[in-house]
């Protein structure tokens, strides 16, 4: 793998091996907007995280994902999450996810990198999310909502994946008010770094994020009632 060239990210230099290249080395791509060709490289002072050995599920989701409103899936419709998340919604009529971010994440995901947890009410997809692992770090790229709470259902069964699969980080990138309420944190850049390069040691049990999970699973999980098991390279 080679470094990736920050100063010249173009539609048609950056490629999949570049993209890895920028989550290994700590930063990140970004379009500016839907139709602009371009891929930015983001490296920000502030890193947002979601420590997980201490996710916070509040109680009335938590009472949601014991219900199991949607049915969860995993990586069966990775480009129609993607889809989903560039989709205009309210409050966020433009997208960062161009055209040249979804063939970068489609080849990431044919190639096993990339990973989506989806929401499905009566075979129709209501929401999810899709990032990246690499080691035992995972980076969450974004989520869509279709019907009340799905993408935060799909977070909690993200992170009682990872900590049953053994990862270690779990990457947000921004802080925000909304991940706040899980118990995200923003840490400088100079640490992130730090953890980053532990993380990337770990070699987490990837079955386990295809592992099926009922709603007191997934929540027992994500809450520390099941112990995961971590195994360094």
């Amino acid at each position: 793998m080679t470094e990736p060239d920050f100063s010249a990210a173009s539609a048609d230099g950056f490629t999949a091996d570049d993209l890895l290249a920028c989550y290994a080395s700590g930063v990140f791509p970004m379009g500016e907007a839907r139709d602009d060709p371009r891929v930015f490289i983001v490296e920000p002072d502030q890193r947002g995280l979601i420590p997980l050995d201490r996710f916070h599920i509040p109680a009335r989701l938590r009472r949601t994902v014991r219900g199991q409103p949607f049915d969860i899936r995993v990586d069966t419709a990775f480009n129609a999450v993607v889809d989903g998340c560039a989709q205009a919604a309210t409050g966020r009529e433009d997208t960062w996810i161009n055209a040249p971010i979804r063939r970068l994440y489609a080849q990431l995901h044919a190639r096993g990198f990339a990973h989506s947890i989806e929401c499905w009410r009566d075979e129709r997809l209501v929401g999810g999310l899709y990032g990246v692992t690499l080691g035992g770090a995972f980076f969450g790229e974004s989520m869509f909502s279709r019907e009340r709470d799905a993408s935060k259902v799909a977070l909690v069964h993200l992170v009682a994946r990872l900590r049953l699969g053994g990862w270690t980080l779990l990457d947000a990138q921004f802080m925000t008010d909304h991940l706040a309420g899980f118990g995200a944190i923003e840490t400088p850049q100079s640490i992130y770094l730090r953890l980053l390069k532990a993380a990337l040691k770990v070699r987490p049990d990837l079955a386990d994020l295809h592992r099926p999970l009922t709603g007191d699973q997934a929540v027992a999980a994500a809450f520390q009632l099941l112990q995961p098991t971590t195994q360094a390279s």
